[in-house]
């Protein structure tokens, strides 16, 4: 079997492996990710025979693979647990039969992020067997708990602070290779992430009388709880720009169509019409300016025919860069301006700083790009949801987020939904991009 075929096989393994993860450890099949550590050793040998391979935080892997200097390493992340499914039914195929269909692999975990582990994995299993070392010590740091926001990446970094190891740059899942993501730009585009959003967890609380549904009361818990809703839809975070957007900006406007050239490449000047502007263009772009809001949970009465005394909302934000944590929840409260209502906070996670992309870490990055995808133009931008490495970004100062794989509009909403899939030539290219950055090291 060769290379391209190893991989689309280990990932198609894999998939079928259905590691779950749940906010509840209790309610995980622990059995589900011993299987995939075993299938790990037996897809890839030679990484587990040549490098320093150590299981930490239950289920998680940290490998050293000896580089040839005392360089400062890098580090590459994936990780090895993914989100559930809602409705297996709603699939083209089934969501862990890993069926290779269309010129794809389709399954749970395919992009997000068993796609990203094979790939790194074949890389380095490739190279090791053609006898290569590489220049600098190559970290592999694999979570088992990362859809869950365990703490696999603390214990990691953890280990690495205690051995004094100060990592060059890392590079965990994030952007990909898109198309048609800027308008007037017809060039794909390779988004590496050099920031990512803050996350915060609030719970709306409304009470009131409850009771039987035939005598419903005006403004009692569930409409108190979606009036709140409403404004919170109604009055959206203002929108800017942060510096990192401005410079995703420009650099696309190299290589745009007038007049969106001629706009972009003056974004830094224009920063508040465009501010304006691209909330306007689509909710990815949208959220490329602002803090979101999203009502992802809802409760109220258990009773068909019983009135809510208590009605809940789970609200999951994204905080811009340049915003806080404390700043956020005060305007929810603000927004909701109800003394019925109660506004909780329940985690939060402050924006990452932001990477640079003026030194010779981004420029390895870029040329990388150009090796493997030509004619690809390689823009930072701010990360919308979040990943284990803003653990790293708390103590080192290069790190990007990016999926060296082609992802088409459908295939990025896939990503936690339905039909997640990666095309196998795609997946092949990603096992290059990876092997091209190491041997650049």
């Amino acid at each position: 079997m060769n290379g391209d075929d190893a991989a689309v096989e280990a990932l198609r393994a894999l998939i079928r492996i259905p590691t779950v993860s749940d906010w509840d450890p209790a309610r995980e099949d622990r059995t589900t990710f011993e299987a995939l550590l075993a299938e790990l050793r037996e897809r890839f040998p030679r990484l587990h025979a040549d490098c320093e391979v150590e299981r930490i935080c239950g289920d998680a892997l940290l490998v050293r693979w000896p580089g040839r200097t005392r360089e400062a390493p890098v580090v590459l992340m994936a990780h090895l647990d993914v989100v559930p499914v809602d409705d297996p039914d709603a699939w083209t195929h089934p969501p862990f039969a890993a069926d290779l269909a269309d010129g794809h692999v389709w399954g749970r975990g395919a992009l997000d992020c068993k796609g990203s582990l094979v790939a790194t994995c074949r890389a380095v299993e490739d190279l090791i067997e053609e006898g290569v070392t590489p220049g600098r010590d190559v970290w592999l740091s694999f979570g088992c708990n990362e859809e869950v926001s365990g703490r696999a990446a603390k214990d990691a970094v953890a280990i690495l602070r205690e051995r004094g190891v100060e990592p060059w740059f890392v590079i965990d899942e994030g952007g990909a290779i898109v198309e048609g993501a800027l308008p007037g730009v017809d060039a794909p585009m390779a988004v590496i992430g050099v920031s990512e959003k803050g996350t915060v967890d609030v719970d709306l609380t409304a009470r009131g009388d409850g009771g039987h549904a035939s005598a419903p009361r005006r403004m009692g818990a569930t409409s108190r709880l979606a009036r709140a809703i409403l404004r919170l839809e109604r009055k959206p975070f203002p929108s800017h720009l942060p510096d990192a957007t401005v410079d995703m900006l420009e650099r696309a406007g190299a290589h745009a169509r007038m007049p969106y050239a001629a706009v972009f490449g003056h974004a830094r000047r224009l920063r508040p019409v465009l501010s304006r502007v691209l909330p306007r263009l689509g909710h990815e772009t949208a959220a490329l300016t602002r803090t979101t809001v999203a009502v992802t949970q809802l409760s109220g009465s258990a009773g068909a025919n019983v009135i809510a005394a208590t009605a809940r909302a789970h609200v999951n934000m994204r905080v811009m860069v340049g915003e806080t944590v404390d700043g956020a929840v005060e305007r929810i409260r603000r927004t909701v301006k109800d003394p019925h209502v109660e506004v909780t906070l329940v985690s939060g996670d402050e924006p990452s700083p932001v990477s640079p992309t003026d030194d010779t870490a981004y420029a390895l990055l870029e040329s990388t790009v150009g090796d493997v995808f030509p004619g690809t133009v390689a823009v930072p931008y701010v990360m919308l949801a979040a990943t284990d490495s803003r653990h790293f970004h708390r103590v080192w100062p290069r790190v990007y987020r990016f999926t060296p794989f082609r992802m088409t509009d459908a295939q990025r909403a896939s990503i936690h939904g339905v039909d997640e899939r990666i095309g196998v030539t795609d997946l092949h290219d990603g096992v290059a991009w990876y092997r091209r950055l190491i041997e650049q090291l």
